[in-house]
């Protein structure tokens, strides 16, 4: 297949060389590769340029100059000498088809309607590509159909995870689920994480996920495209907990990772290894959440919500029972085999799993057994959700929370609200004037392994729930600045996006895309982004943090996908939907 063949590509956009004055060094402009709304702030960079005085827009469409204007002002970075002129097109407001010019460069973009609407299926339609245990059919998978993959009807129980009724060596049934990112192994940890990024921003525009059509199996039912979706991994986690005693296996894997093979290809044996507590607090926080917003659709998944709550409360309560049982790799290497040598998710601290975990069964049941633990375990500030640390989570849930909230629950609610608060006002106190004009992206703090999707996206959605909560205008416009970043205004000029814009991750660190024969990746996939730890020992381009990236298969530090990072992209996209 033609290299620059890409289904689903929204926008064009070609960056040619600009000179400017006879000694003018390459520059390029790095703009929004999707699509602007057309309300919003529209802003382009020229990277690198000895000197701008002057931009045109044309209308495509008419042929005639629509703006003209000079840079709004120049900036470097701290580890970089790079200028960056900065380009404000906000004027242009009128949906249609343009061209922006700098010297001899010219630049397509687009400004419409739903500029993100596709952007946004495609994002949720990626976890369909995820899939284990089915095939992947033509009828929704075009050219990226596969044959039932791992069908995990024999799974064997790791003598790490060995209890009184479930001996090392036995099989149970664990179907369903998603690979978790470039690897084929299934994670409780990151797949509950996951599903809870995603409930939380359902939670904050339902109408728009109700209307969203991502064109999977289940899109003909009366649920959500989104919950439909959640529901198939809802589905394996039930199996992931223990029916004797309530605890979860942190993970389902194979002893070490597979090669970049065919899922019908892979032949280790896979396992169910050791009960974690983190894992089955998470586990316990997205039955509850979930419980909350299926007990609407019991015509598609009748008894589920109780199903799930009775199952969240299990969990708990093996968790209040073994609040030291952490994962560690080394200590089960260390006693039994055979070793493991995939993912760890490992964590040494379950504060905020605890918190998450009692704030969702809090606000599922009413109980106050569990608000009171909420109250103890409440975050003395707030951070960002990310898989490591899910109290960010606990605080967007107590901002929409599906009970009206009185006494101490109010007073928490009001606690935490002024702690997100705070980190937005922080978060867009720091953008202006900064070389991309974003609150991301303006120090080396900003990137390392996953950071397009826990620094870049989720500090968005946090600016895109402060939004909500306040009507803030720099909320929203900071936020869609991410958001612009994510897609093409930044310095490596990607589309960080598999198939959208005009360059995008082509070799992603993903064993579907690498195995499946078809030169354009499964699109719909946020990678992980410049990262100058550079941990998988690949040749990049550049060492400069926001450009220590390699668009190549073997970057699994930059170029993986993961279904957390997707998360992020599906809340991200959905909720500036949803505002525009």
């Amino acid at each position: 297949m033609n290299r620059t063949i890409k289904i689903l590509c929204v926008a064009a956009l070609c960056a040619l060389p600009l000179l400017v004055g006879a000694q003018a060094q390459e520059a390029a402009v790095r703009i929004n590769q999707v699509g602007f709304y057309p309300t919003q702030e529209k802003i382009a960079v020229v990277d690198g340029a000895d000197k701008v005085s002057r931009f045109t827009v044309t209308d495509l469409t008419t042929g005639k100059r629509v703006l003209s204007g000079r840079p709004s002002y120049t900036a470097k970075t701290s580890w970089s000498d790079k200028r960056r002129w900065v380009l404000d097109l906000s004027p242009i407001t009128a949906p249609g088809s343009y061209e922006l010019q700098v010297g001899q460069t010219k630049v397509a973009f687009e400004v419409r309607p739903k500029a993100l609407e596709a952007l946004a299926a495609a994002a949720l339609k990626s976890f369909y590509y995820q899939r284990t245990a089915m095939p992947i059919d033509e009828a929704f998978a075009g050219i990226w159909h596969r044959p039932l993959g791992h069908p995990d009807t024999y799974v064997l129980i790791h003598p790490s995870a060995a209890g009184p009724v479930r001996q090392a060596g036995d099989a149970i049934t664990s179907p369903k689920g998603w690979y978790d990112a470039g690897d084929y192994n299934k994670y409780i940890v990151n797949s509950a994480f996951s599903i809870g990024l995603m409930l939380a921003a359902y939670r904050f525009c339902p109408e728009t996920f109700a209307q969203q059509h991502a064109a999977i199996p289940e899109s003909r039912n009366t649920t959500p495209d989104l919950l439909d979706e959640m529901m198939y991994n809802l589905e394996w986690m039930f199996t992931m907990q223990d029916p004797h005693d309530g605890g979860v296996y942190h993970k389902l894997t194979t002893p070490n990772f597979e090669g970049f093979v065919r899922p019908t290809d892979c032949h280790q044996p896979r396992y169910v290894v050791q009960k974690s507590v983190t894992a089955t607090l998470d586990f316990a926080a997205a039955m509850a959440q979930a419980a909350t917003l299926f007990a609407a659709y019991e015509r598609d998944y009748p008894d589920f919500a109780a199903r799930a709550l009775a199952a969240a409360e299990r969990a708990w309560a093996w968790a209040e029972a073994n609040p030291r049982a952490f994962y560690s790799q080394r200590q089960i290497n260390s006693q039994h085999t055979p070793a493991i040598a995939t993912g760890e998710y490992g964590d040494g601290r379950a504060d905020d799993e605890f918190f998450w975990a009692a704030t969702e069964l809090y606000l599922a049941t009413g109980k106050g057994a569990y608000l009171s633990r909420a109250l103890a375990l409440q975050p003395q500030s707030y951070s960002y959700p990310s898989w490591g640390n899910v109290s960010g989570l606990g605080v967007l849930a107590w901002m929409k929370p599906p009970r009206q909230l009185t006494g101490e629950a109010h007073t928490l609610a009001a606690t935490l609200k002024a702690q997100l608060l705070a980190y937005a006002d922080d978060s867009v106190r720091q953008s202006e004037k900064t070389a991309f004009l974003s609150p991301y992206g303006h120090s080396p703090r900003d990137f390392y392994w996953g950071c397009l999707s826990e620094r870049c996206g989720n500090q968005a959605i946090t600016l895109l729930a402060a939004y909500q909560l306040t009507g803030r205008q720099d909320y929203l416009t900071n936020a869609q600045r991410n958001m612009d970043y994510l897609l093409g205004k930044n310095p490596t000029g990607y589309c960080y996006v598999t198939g959208f814009g005009t360059k995008s991750p082509m070799n992603p660190h993903h064993r579907l895309s690498a195995s499946d024969g078809i030169e354009a990746p499964i699109p719909g996939l946020l990678v992980g982004g410049p990262n100058p730890g550079r941990q998988d020992g690949v040749t990049y381009p550049s060492s400069l943090p926001d450009e220590a990236y390699a668009d190549v298969t073997e970057s699994y530090a930059s170029n993986e996908i993961a279904i957390n990072w997707s998360a992020s992209l599906v809340a991200l996209t959905a909720m500036l939907e949803a505002v525009y």
